[in-house]
């Protein structure tokens, strides 16, 4: 195959996002390559979330990421462009709970949210118990929600629909895996060997393999502390009555939100260890054992809930401080990372797609500048902490 301008590993909604601002970028007029082993996309990390996005995170560039992701779901694409069909994006909250010990944490986060300028409001357990009357507030010392600006989609029908707009525009998916980096005398990416077998030449390559990231970085002599970690997702239902039921994170860290007539919730796992990237068996028991016993005691009604399905996906987590790597490493500067989310990979990818599209087409960042996400603070030990990760 040719050399390729921009060969992107990884076609999930990260990789495909990127395409998507490149092939729509009029500065940019080079061929896109996205390497992608699955295009069913089973066992995508956008297919197996609960494909929410929120703007209560502590950091405020992933604030500025998750408002530009929330532009784009309501706008269809960039405007005009009609890319995006049938996304389902269903406007809700979500609604932190803090015990006493998560106070300071809870009022931190809500001063940082209102500092920009999200509608983040916090409650009292008296004016929670009246602004949410099926909860049961005992235990509890505060809550936050926003009036705006958050909810869920089908995550699923975002992907689907960037591959279909890249394709339109001459963006090529091949079906492989990019299994190594091959480096040039002068430490640049120069080719990139597949599982397949083939070597393809690059100018850029940006590595959006998910939990496989670690491991490809490695190949070029790049340390990378991303890991699978997996979450399952249990459906239920109840005879709760909750209309306009939020996406509840419980101080247990069990969350649950509505889905219809019927009820989605995940657990924490109380022991977390890196799992195979082919792992996807579901812990069945963790919700008898975690979930059940945090949602009957927060919502009386969910005692009676039943399971009618579970998944589990994973998360390409962070192990350093929960934020994502994005952007270029100083050792090799044409080797871009999107990788490391820890679990908002999917709300933040429209935003990340256009950084990652502005530095290739640039040299720089134009929209919201993303440079504190660089590889760099890893090596220098400087993390740059995410505090309200689910």
């Amino acid at each position: 195959m040719s050399p390729v301008d921009v060969l992107i590993a990884g076609g999930g909604v990260v990789g495909s996002a990127v395409a998507y601002f490149l092939s729509t970028e009029p500065s940019f007029g080079g061929t896109v390559l996205v390497v992608e082993p699955d295009p069913s996309y089973r066992f995508a990390a956008s297919s197996r979330s609960a494909s929410s996005i929120r703007q209560q995170f502590s950091t405020p560039l992933n604030i500025a990421l998750s408002r530009f992701g929330l532009e784009f779901l309501r706008a269809g694409g960039l405007p005009g462009s009609g890319d995006l069909t049938d996304v389902e994006f269903h406007a809700a909250t979500y609604l932190y709970l803090a015990s006493p010990a998560g106070l300071e944490i809870l009022t931190h986060n809500v001063a940082v949210q209102r500092a920009c300028a999200v509608d983040a409001r916090l409650y009292a357990p008296d004016a929670l118990a009246a602004r949410y009357p099926w909860l049961e507030v005992r235990g509890l010392a505060a809550g936050a929600d926003t009036g705006t600006g958050e909810g869920w989609f089908d995550g699923f029908a975002l992907l689907g629909a960037l591959r279909r707009a890249n394709q339109r525009r001459g963006v090529r998916y091949l079906r492989d895996r990019v299994a190594a980096i091959e480096l040039g005398e002068d430490q640049r990416v120069e080719a990139v060997r597949l599982a397949g077998g083939e070597t393809l030449r690059c100018a850029w390559l940006v590595n959006a393999a998910g939990t496989r990231a670690r491991t490809l970085a490695a190949s070029a002599g790049i340390d990378v502390p991303v890991f699978a970690r997996k979450r399952n997702v249990f459906v239920f239902t109840s005879p709760a009555q909750i209309p306009d039921c939020p996406l509840v994170i419980d101080p247990s860290g069990v969350w649950f939100r509505g889905d219809g007539s019927r009820f989605l919730c995940g657990p924490v796992p109380t022991s977390d260890p890196d799992v195979d990237p082919d792992d996807f068996e579901v812990d069945h028991a963790q919700f008898e054992d975690l979930a059940w016993p945090a949602l009957a005691h927060r919502v009386p009604a969910f005692e009676q809930a039943r399971v009618t399905g579970a998944w589990a996906g994973h998360y390409d987590y962070n192990s350093f401080d929960q934020n994502a790597f994005i952007g270029p490493c100083e050792a090799v500067p044409n080797l871009l990372l999107a990788c490391g989310f820890s679990g908002h990979g999917l709300q933040h990818s429209p935003g990340v797609g256009r950084a990652i599209a502005e530095w290739i087409a640039f040299g720089e960042y134009r929209s919201i500048d993303l440079g504190p996400f660089a590889h760099a603070r890893y090596a220098r030990a400087e993390p740059l902490r995410e505090l309200n990760v689910i």
